[in-house]
């Protein structure tokens, strides 16, 4: 099988990984494109951490609508009802497979999101 890279990081990462069919996107977190972390609630975090993911997909040729699983990380747990507030409209039909945990993450921000999409090449 072989494998595609897409993106690149200031870190030693891929932002996007094609593996056969599957598309693996890496942790991203609520950065606009200078790299600055978006202030805000974990509303606003996971808004911007979505469409980080969806730009990630889009460079595999991938979209939200083809995201088998997610993994979420969540900074605080009493953000866990206005983090579902916030993702369920990214995915209005049929969403994904997810796992959520509250964790201390690597810089100060709220939300983590990674990304697994089934696409047949």
């Amino acid at each position: 099988m072989t494998r595609q890279h897409f993106g690149t990081s200031h870190v030693p990462l891929s932002p996007a990984v094609r593996a056969g069919d599957f598309v693996f996107v890496s942790g991203q977190v609520p950065v606009d494109g200078q790299g600055r972390i978006v202030e805000g609630d974990v509303g606003v975090q996971t808004k911007k951490v979505l469409e980080n993911v969806a730009a990630a997909l889009e460079l595999a040729g991938c979209s939200l609508a083809d995201v088998v699983k997610t993994t979420v990380w969540l900074k605080h747990a009493e953000d866990f009802p206005a983090f579902n507030a916030a993702y369920a409209p990214f995915f209005p039909e049929n969403p994904p497979a997810r796992s959520t945990a509250e964790s201390r993450l690597m810089i100060d921000i709220r939300v983590e999101i990674e990304a697994v999409a089934y696409r047949p090449q």
